[in-house]
């Protein structure tokens, strides 16, 4: 559904077009101090206005409207608000009968017989990934010792990714994006095995960002070449320090110590200028489309800081759950 955690619990609600759009987040521990300007460095990041992103202009201005009393999480429900501003959903009208390739027009129709409010694409747009970054503030104060380094590795295939983006924009295309994300600090011994490992539930939040369509750990797919005596990590002293870190930092679905690794692949985005064939549903016959309205030429650019609170929310919903443990053992 629209909903993740077990004892950290994020639900995101609305639409790119709709009046406004938030995160719910049940479970948020009481006394946290918390206030509208400690999601501003956040914010900006995902914030439009670099080359190559959607010229879409909208002052995300969080409203705490629950959950927060005197500067401090009260223990109910935390409820952060965004009021959209900036909407053209005049540019949206073609797709409810000619569906965009790649995008979720289509299947949004078929799941909800025609009843999704297609207007920026609706609950599918990529900005709902502004409440998960807001979901990933908190996430971030319940875990004060962690240190997040997160950045776009290369768009397009190519290293050079300002140039990469650019080349496809002028081309009124777009290009897909990798990018990295590093936690230092996690410690050892969060996470479970198999269905509530530290990657699986990770990985179960990142697929939360729109756009996501491969992620890895440490070496990831590399280590399907590579000799066990090659990639395993050597211990070189106590508390479990190695010298490498293959295993991108967990071991049998939890966290061995050694820093958090992970690289997401991100799509190109689906809305573009060129001309691509589609089938139109009202007439029944094949069309051109040249997508109208304003979009993002990488949505990894974007797409990175959505990322960084994807892997906070489901790092801190495992740390909820050890503590917990701890408490009952």
């Amino acid at each position: 559904m629209n909903s993740f955690g077990r004892l950290f619990r994020v639900e995101l609600f609305g639409e790119s077009h709709g009046p406004a759009l938030g995160c719910l987040v049940d479970g948020c521990p009481c006394g946290l101090p918390l206030a509208a300007e400690d999601f501003e460095a956040d914010l900006a990041r995902r914030r439009a206005g670099a080359s190559g992103t959607t010229p879409r202009r909208e002052a995300d201005l969080p409203e705490l409207a629950s959950g927060v009393y005197e500067g401090r999480t009260s223990g109910a429900p935390l409820c952060v608000l965004f009021r959209n501003g900036d909407a053209r959903s005049g540019d949206y009208e073609l797709f409810a009968r000619v569906p965009r390739p790649g995008h979720a027009d289509f299947t949004a129709s078929a799941k909800y017989r025609g009843f999704n409010d297609p207007r920026g694409s609706g609950h599918f747009s990529g900005r709902l990934t502004l409440p998960l970054v807001a979901a990933g503030v908190v996430a971030k104060k319940l875990l004060p010792a962690l240190r997040f380094e997160t950045r776009l590795v290369e768009a397009g295939g190519r290293e050079d990714a300002a140039a990469a983006i650019a080349e496809a924009a002028a081309a009124g295309d777009s290009v897909g994006g990798l990018v990295e994300i590093r936690v230092e600090g996690l410690g050892a011994g969060l996470g479970e095995p198999f269905f509530d490992s530290l990657e699986g539930l990770v990985a179960h939040a990142a697929f939360a960002v729109p756009g996501v369509r491969g992620i890895e750990f440490g070496d990831g797919f590399r280590a399907a070449a590579m000799r066990g005596s090659e990639h395993n990590d050597r211990f070189v002293g106590a508390y479990g320090l190695t010298a490498t870190n293959h295993a991108g930092g967990v071991n049998g679905g939890i966290s061995n110590g050694s820093p958090l690794v992970l690289r997401v692949a991100m799509k190109p985005t689906s809305t573009i200028a060129a001309s691509q064939a589609t089938f139109d549903l009202a007439s029944g016959a094949m069309t051109e489309l040249s997508a109208p309205g304003r979009h993002d030429a990488c949505i990894a650019l974007r797409g990175a800081v959505a990322l960084e609170a994807a892997v906070a929310v489901a790092l801190a919903d495992l740390s909820l759950i050890a503590r917990s443990q701890e408490g009952s053992a």
